[in-house]
């Protein structure tokens, strides 16, 4: 029996975790599987009613679930970086969600801005380190406000981080087992001398020792930008540190065609996970069910597939891959997909075999 811990979070966001978990039921009446799922409601609402965000005590209870479901987090009326930091950041430094995981994928019948680029091009997966470099805050301002003033933000690695970063990106590679079978490095080790150059000899020193089977590659950040738009089929996994990954995972986002198709998992392999569509709550389309829900699905299949229900998982993937070949969904944005959010999610549920 898996435990899910779902938070619906806001405005779209219930709405698209309710197709996913539609998809879900479908793929545990086909292959078998049990599970449970218990309701959060920390968001924009929770928090102007209580000023809570995330308190301690929620993260203990849940500590005890297998995973997390999460719709969206933003509110028009909470002021930018109070839910974002309170919840998002501090469940994913609190239950350890070292890696950030970004399957990047056109699917068929979608659109990519790349001139000539098809399905076959866009399959690769970015493995962001999720928990260190300039994200954990080391640093500080004196003299603020002042002609003087000094701002200070710091991209601290210890070796341990980098190194479980590393191997999950190889292991992740190695199971891929793509014709490629590369795994590259994404950093900036020409000006950042010391946090790169740590980097660049974990990635080599790992695989030379324990996987001679993967091919090493390299990319500066800012050649990889120029690559994801000439020549996307260079890519299997990518593996990067915490600020270049949140850059690059946007534009790989636009090249598998926008947030609206785009899934993610925040993983601890080794504890509880948290999986989301990328896009944002989208609050002026709250309650219209003109929402696209199919990143919040796949990010369901993603979630399967780290509980170990890979048949599922697969099937739900390929089930959105048809959806999206029929013809039948017109766009991916808001409004105009010629079909309703819930119509989406039936047809999604209809084709999981």
């Amino acid at each position: 029996m898996h435990k899910i811990a779902v938070l619906p979070g806001d405005g779209t966001g219930p709405e698209v975790v309710n197709e996913g978990l539609k998809v879900m039921n479908a793929a545990a009446k086909v292959y078998g599987f049990k599970y449970e799922t218990v309701n959060f409601d920390f968001g924009g609402e929770r928090y102007m009613k209580t000023g809570e965000t995330l308190p301690d005590a929620a993260i203990e209870d849940i500590k005890k679930f297998d995973t997390i479901y999460l719709g969206a987090i933003g509110h028009p009326d909470v002021k930018p970086g109070i839910l974002e930091v309170g919840i998002l950041l501090k469940m994913r430094f609190a239950l350890d969600q070292y890696i950030n995981l970004r399957p990047v994928k056109l699917y068929p019948g979608v659109e990519t801005p790349l001139k000539d680029k098809g399905p076959k091009d866009i399959d690769f997966v970015v493995v962001r380190e999720n928990t260190g470099g300039i994200y954990t805050g080391l640093g500080g301002v004196v003299q603020k406000g002042t002609p003087m003033e000094i701002a200070t933000q710091v991209m601290v690695y210890g070796r341990p981080v980098v190194e479980r970063c590393m191997k999950y990106a190889y292991e992740l590679t190695r199971k891929r087992n793509s014709a490629k079978k590369m795994l590259t490095l994404v950093h900036k080790c020409n000006v950042l001398t010391h946090c790169g150059d740590l980097w660049v000899r974990v990635h080599k020193e790992m695989g030379d020792a324990n996987y001679p089977d993967i091919k090493q590659d390299y990319n500066h950040v800012d050649a990889c930008t120029m690559w994801f738009v000439k020549q996307p089929e260079w890519y299997d996994v990518i593996v990067t540190e915490n600020l270049f990954g949140d850059i690059i995972t946007d534009l790989a986002a636009i090249i598998q065609g926008g947030l609206g198709i785009a899934a993610g998992g925040n993983i601890n392999p080794e504890g509880v996970s948290m999986f989301e569509p990328m896009g944002g709550s989208a609050p002026k389309y709250t309650g219209k069910n003109v929402i696209n829900p199919l990143a919040a699905i796949s990010a369901a299949g993603m979630m399967l597939d780290s509980l170990g229900e890979e048949k599922a998982a697969r099937a739900i993937d390929k089930a959105v891959s048809d959806v999206l070949a029929s013809g039948r969904i017109k766009s991916l944005a808001a409004g105009r997909m010629g079909m309703s959010t819930s119509e989406v999610g039936d047809f999604v549920a209809s084709l999981v075999k």
